[in-house]
C-alpha cells in the first residue's frame, strides 16, 4: 500500500512538473534582445508612408474582405491591380471559380534581361478572416506591393514573380479553392521551375515591453521574450530557404530575425499560411512573419486596425526582405 502511494505521489509530481515546464516555456520567450533603431533614408521615409496608407486602404477605408463581403474583396483587388498599374507593371490576372463565384490571384513578374526559366515568388493574400484585418494580412500585401516597387528597376537574373493571393482564410483554408492552392497545383502542371517563394504573412505588429512574445510549448527557452523581432519559418525540405533568407536579412539589416524549421507538431502555426501550398506541390517555401497570435491579440478579430501597426519596423523587414530576396534572384550567390 505504501509503495502504491509512493508511486501515486512521484506520478502526480511529474505531471505537475510538466506542466510548469511546458507552461513556463510557452507563455514568454526566456532571452532578451534588443531592436535598434536608425534614421531614415529618403526613400525608407517614402516606403514607411507607403505602408501605412495600403494598410489604411484595405484594413479601414475596405475593411472586412472576404467570401461573404464579396464586394469588399473584389474592391481589394481591383487596388491591389491599380497599385502594381501605377508602379509600372503589367497585370496578370489568375481567375478561378467557386461555388458560382469569381476569385482572383494577382500577379505581376519581373523578368530578366537573359534567359531564366527559375523563378522566385513572394506571396501574400489580401483576403481576411471576418475582421478588418490590418496585420493578417493587409501588413504583407503592403509588404508585396512596396517589394515589387522596390525591385522595378532593379537588375535581376532569375524572374521574380509578386503574387496577392485570395481565399487564404477559413473556410478556404487548405482546400482545393484556396487561392494559392490553385496557383501552385497550375504552376506544377505548367512545369514552372520555382526555386524558392517567399510568403509574407502578418508583418506589422511589434512590442518592446518584456514578456510580450510567446510560444508554443518548449521553445521559450531558445528565442526573445520580446515581440520585436520578425521570423522566418519552414519545414525541413525547405530549410536551405530559411537560412538563405535569414543569413542574407542579417548581413543586410540590424533589425532582430529569428528563424525556425520545425514540423507542424512541434511548431503549432508553422504551417498557417500560402507556403503550405508550395509545399504540397514540392516547391521549397518559406513564412515570413511577426509570429501572429503568439504576440497579437488582435488576432483574427475587429481590432486589428491600422493603428496597431508599427510601420517603421515593418519598413525595416522590407529592406531586410529586398536584400534576401536580391540574393535569391542572384543565381551566382
Amino acid at each position: 500500500m505504501k509503495r502504491k502511494i509512493f508511486n501515486v505521489f512521484l506520478l502526480s509530481v511529474g505531471q505537475v512538473l510538466a506542466v510548469v515546464i511546458i507552461v513556463g516555456t510557452t507563455m514568454t520567450g526566456w532571452q532578451s534582445t534588443q531592436s535598434t533603431d536608425k534614421q531614415f533614408l529618403p526613400d525608407e521615409q517614402k516606403t514607411a508612408q507607403e505602408l501605412k496608407e495600403i494598410v489604411t486602404v484595405l484594413a479601414e477605408e475596405i475593411g472586412d474582405r472576404n467570401y461573404a463581403s464579396y464586394h469588399a474583396l473584389d474592391q481589394a483587388a481591383e487596388y491591389i491591380i491599380e497599385k502594381f498599374q501605377a508602379i509600372g507593371y503589367s497585370v496578370e490576372v489568375m481567375r478561378y471559380r467557386h461555388e458560382g463565384r469569381e476569385f482572383k490571384n494577382i500577379s505581376v513578374e519581373k523578368i530578366p534581361e537573359g534567359v531564366s526559366e527559375e523563378i522566385v515568388v513572394v506571396g501574400a493574400h489580401y483576403d481576411t478572416c471576418f475582421n478588418p484585418g490590418a496585420d493578417d494580412n493587409a501588413s504583407g500585401v503592403a509588404g508585396l506591393l512596396a517589394l515589387a516597387r522596390l525591385f522595378k528597376e532593379r537588375d535581376v537574373k532569375r524572374r521574380i514573380k509578386f503574387v496577392a493571393f485570395v481565399n487564404e482564410e477559413p473556410p478556404f483554408y487548405k482546400t482545393a479553392a484556396m487561392g494559392s492552392r490553385v496557383y501552385t497545383r497550375r504552376a506544377k502542371k505548367n512545369k514552372e521551375k520555382i526555386v524558392a517563394a517567399v510568403i509574407l504573412e502578418c508583418i506589422g505588429f511589434f512590442r518592446e515591453s518584456r514578456n510580450s512574445q510567446r510560444y508554443p510549448p518548449l521553445l521559450g527557452p531558445f528565442y526573445p521574450n520580446k515581440a520585436n523581432f520578425i521570423a522566418v519559418a519552414g519545414n525541413f525540405s525547405s530549410r536551405r530557404l530559411v537560412k538563405k533568407v535569414v543569413g542574407s536579412f542579417r548581413e543586410a539589416s540590424s533589425f532582430p530575425v529569428e528563424w525556425l524549421i520545425a514540423p507542424r507538431m512541434i511548431a503549432a502555426g508553422i504551417d498557417f499560411s500560402d507556403h503550405w501550398s508550395f509545399w504540397e506541390e514540392g516547391y521549397p517555401a518559406v513564412m515570413v512573419t511577426d509570429t501572429a497570435f503568439y504576440r497579437n491579440k488582435n488576432y483574427h478579430n475587429q481590432n486589428d486596425l491600422p493603428s496597431t501597426l508599427d510601420y517603421d519596423k515593418m519598413t525595416r523587414v522590407v529592406y531586410g526582405l529586398q536584400a534576401a530576396i536580391l540574393d535569391l534572384v542572384d543565381e551566382n550567390k
